[in-house]
């Protein structure tokens, strides 16, 4: 099966679209990431939902999550509320860790799919023809066409 076969249409955004918007696309629509726009409606990357919690969560608690237990609701508020103020493009990593893009033609084979998402942990990756954006595959789209199906427990 190929790539455009088995995209679905997805939710992009832009690179100057507000950062909560996206946030609440993630989480209103249950997505594990969201493919994210340039200027010119290219794919430019992939924005994951764990990016988007880096983005909040400062580093030394990504370092030692035990320290997490220190903020309370009032801190915890304060940093969701970044969100609010913040746009896509400053969620993203620095743009030299998006050398790559998680991004495949739409005639690439189930397999091309999946090295590009094992390669760079992306849970989702943009399919594409000449530049457009036809939809996308998640890793649980791939994993429901790739993993047999269990036998039914008897």
């Amino acid at each position: 099966m190929r790539a455009r076969e088995l995209s679905e249409p997805f939710p992009t955004v832009g690179l100057d679209s507000g950062a909560m918007q996206a946030a609440q696309l993630l989480a209103g629509q249950r997505l594990p990431g969201l493919i994210v726009c340039d200027e010119a409606g290219h794919p430019y990357t992939v924005l994951p939902g764990s990016q988007v919690l880096r983005f909040l969560i400062p580093r030394y608690v990504q370092d030692d999550p035990r320290l997490a237990r220190v903020f309370g609701e009032t801190a915890s508020d304060e940093m969701w509320g970044r969100l609010t103020t913040s746009t896509v493009r400053e969620v993203l990593p620095a743009r030299r860790d998006l050398d790559e893009l998680p991004i495949v033609d739409g005639d690439a084979t189930t397999i091309e799919v999946a090295a590009v998402m094992a390669r760079m942990h992306s849970p989702v990756v943009a399919v594409v023809s000449q530049g457009e954006v036809l939809g996308a595959i998640t890793v649980s789209r791939l994993l429901q066409q790739i993993v047999p199906e269990a036998p039914s427990a008897r």
